[in-house]
């Protein structure tokens, strides 16, 4: 668990919430809505932690006895709601261990905090149930639900509470942290920086992957010697592939990355807005072999297999005509 101050981006939503302290104006029931691994959780427990601080500033002192035991999740007013079956919250997850608590006054703070993750897996009549609570909550009472997807809520579970959207965060601060906190070299930053989208936690989980460093050497390789490949030897590279059939949708946006940086490179001949950066020399290479309208054709078929595959067309047939148009260009 950690403080605002170690959170990366963010910063409208740590200041409304900072200011919600300092003015004392703390809402019952908050709504982060972003997507999976965007900070949601960071936020929700720097936000309890400091409300339940002894120092009450607008930052956790990380030394009182209520933010030592925040840090090992173990403070007694800050109540994690879990659910028993992994898709859905049911009304039985949420009677017991949030509407029927919430009447039992605080162990030993100020607040009662209530976090529940997956918010968007509660059904109807959890939310219901939760409705009540948010419409008449004891004074003592914070719910912060977590959700990926503030759509799934009734409108009148959205009208109860502050809604704070998550935006992405700039790709110059989390290269700054992976490269920091998480010791990785620029060039390999650079790749899940891309690949994260704004997202601190993917590229965070990117960053420390064997599995993922092992996908994306093996798109490359393929990637360099595709023009070398005869086509009798296609079946060996579509089986090579299957063995990431579950992470396609990864392989195929390595894939779209090298291409986009070889399109790049022929318009630019700049090496320093690369993504694979330390593969500069295949991508020089590729880039003088390749036309503009050959590399377009590719970013099209990477996009046209990315659907067929939603579409659940033969995953061999889609590999094989993507790697067609590929040698084509």
């Amino acid at each position: 668990m950690a403080g605002f101050a170690e959170i990366i981006g963010h910063e409208q939503i740590i200041e409304h919430l900072q200011n919600a302290i300092k003015m004392d104006k703390i809402s019952h029931a908050y709504i982060l809505n972003g997507p999976d691994k965007s900070g949601k959780k960071m936020l929700a427990e720097a936000f309890a932690q400091t409300l339940q601080c002894e120092q009450h500033g607008i930052e956790p002192c990380m030394k009182c006895h209520s933010c030592k035991q925040a840090v090992n999740h173990n403070q007694p007013d800050i109540i994690y709601v879990t659910h028993e079956k992994p898709n859905t919250l049911s009304v039985a997850d949420i009677r017991s261990q949030l509407v029927n608590d919430v009447d039992v006054k605080p162990y030993s703070s100020r607040y009662k905090i209530y976090i529940v993750d997956e918010a968007e897996k509660m059904n109807q009549q959890a939310q219901n149930a939760l409705l009540k609570t948010i419409e008449e909550p004891p004074a003592y009472a914070v719910i912060i639900l977590l959700t990926t997807n503030a759509d799934a809520f009734l409108p009148t579970i959205l009208s109860r509470c502050v809604v704070l959207n998550l935006k992405v965060v700039s790709d110059d601060k989390i290269k700054k942290y992976l490269m920091e906190h998480c010791k990785v070299p620029d060039y390999q930053a650079d790749v899940c920086v891309a690949f994260a989208q704004g997202n601190v936690g993917k590229a965070m989980a990117l960053a420390s992957s064997d599995d993922f460093q092992e996908l994306k050497a093996a798109a490359v390789q393929l990637l360099k010697r595709i023009h070398e490949i005869e086509l009798y030897e296609f079946k060996e590279a579509i089986k090579q592939i299957n063995e990431y059939k579950m992470e396609i949708n990864d392989y195929l946006d390595i894939m779209m990355i090298w291409f986009r940086d070889i399109l790049l490179y022929k318009a630019t001949t700049d090496v320093n807005g690369l993504i694979f950066k330390d593969e500069v020399y295949d991508i020089k290479k590729q880039a003088s072999k390749s036309s503009y309208s050959g590399i377009e054709a590719i970013l099209e078929a990477l996009e046209k297999a990315k659907v067929r595959l939603t579409a659940n067309v033969n995953f061999d047939l889609v590999m094989e005509l993507l790697l067609l148009t590929i040698k084509e260009n």
